[in-house]
């Protein structure tokens, strides 16, 4: 890559082609806004969206949820055997969300919008929902 001091352009050379990308100063000051609004990280993909896809289901299977932990509760350590049908019921439900494309969506974009709020205020969305202490 180049800088054409006359145009104020980035360029990039390649053999013998000469590729125009952009505005020097745009590039210089990251105005690849639309880009990185959308792009996610390894780490985003892999484990805050489905964080939240898993917090998401478990509300949405909460009847599952709470036939499950009460099945475990009242069998001790025979959990295992007596609460299958409950677990099969609980996995079902949480499955069905979790290889649901539109629920990943819903979840991702709920996820970027939270980025987004952060990088505006630098607080963090739990901190954010908390309430401040009036001074009166």
């Amino acid at each position: 890559m180049a800088l054409d001091p006359t145009a104020g352009w980035l360029v990039m050379v390649q053999s013998n082609n000469t590729m125009l990308i952009g505005n020097s100063d745009e590039s210089r000051h990251g105005n690849k806004i639309g880009m990185e609004k959308q792009h996610l990280r390894h780490v985003e993909k892999d484990v805050l969206i489905p964080k939240i896809m898993r917090e998401k289901a478990r509300e949405r299977c909460s009847e599952q949820v709470e036939d499950f932990t009460k099945c475990c509760k009242d069998s001790g350590i025979l959990m295992v055997v007596k609460c299958r049908k409950e677990n099969s019921a609980l996995k079902e439900c949480l499955t069905a969300y979790y290889n649901d494309p539109t629920f990943y969506e819903e979840c991702k974009m709920e996820y970027l919008k939270e980025r987004e709020e952060f990088r505006k205020t630098g607080i963090p969305t739990k901190k954010r929902l908390q309430k401040l202490p009036t001074s009166m």
